[in-house]
């Protein structure tokens, strides 16, 4: 049974969420952010911001999952993921 769109918006959240407060997190979950996001963009149901934050939080999760020290990168992006929830909380 596939999410809804509102599932797939909670589950981003969460899992960014967690990488801002736990300041960690893993390569799987990035993969699980990209495949959220690509099944999201895919429905045209969001506005140009909100496909704007969509697309920067893509180019994160890109960036994460190839580098060497992810929790390095996830903390360096620490105010970017606090802007992305605020951002995909107010815009869902």
């Amino acid at each position: 049974m596939p999410l809804s769109y509102q599932n797939q918006m909670d589950m981003l959240k969460d899992i960014l969420s967690n990488h801002q407060s736990d300041c960690c997190g893993t390569v799987a979950e990035c993969e699980q952010v990209e495949r959220l996001i690509k099944s999201m963009l895919a429905t045209g149901f969001q506005s140009e911001q909100m496909t704007s934050t969509l697309q920067h939080v893509y180019e994160y999760t890109q960036a994460a999952k190839n580098c060497q020290h992810l929790d390095q990168h996830i903390q360096t992006n620490q105010q970017n993921l606090s802007q992305w929830v605020s951002e995909l909380t107010t815009l869902s």
